[in-house]
């Protein structure tokens, strides 16, 4: 999935295209790739490929991307453990533990 987000100057490239904020069109785009999933003609291989795109459309669901992040100029300027705290007091951000609490319900 890296790989076909670096390459930007693809015209049938999805990942490059994709609207990270169309959170209708990202559930849409789950549901399709869960049908290939689901369809036998597949092999196993295409299967988990379909299967793994399903649960990166979740995923970006369910994430909340902000436009007009101020990044700082050197890695120095904030520590790792303040940039874990913000995320962990961001409450859009899902977590690894929104996903877990999701699976056991």
């Amino acid at each position: 999935m890296f790989l076909s987000r670096k390459a930007n100057g693809e015209s049938y490239t999805f990942f490059s295209k994709l609207d990270l904020e169309d959170k209708s069109a990202l559930h849409s785009y789950r549901r399709e790739f869960l049908d290939h999933v689901r369809n036998r003609l597949h092999g196993d291989f295409d299967r988990g490929f379909f299967s793994a795109w399903a649960d990166c459309m979740r995923v970006l669901s369910r994430i909340t991307i902000p436009n007009n992040i101020a990044a700082p100029t050197t890695n120095s300027e904030v520590s790792g453990e303040e940039r874990l705290e913000n995320v962990k007091s961001d409450e859009g951000q899902a977590t690894i533990e929104n996903f877990l609490k999701e699976e056991e319900d």
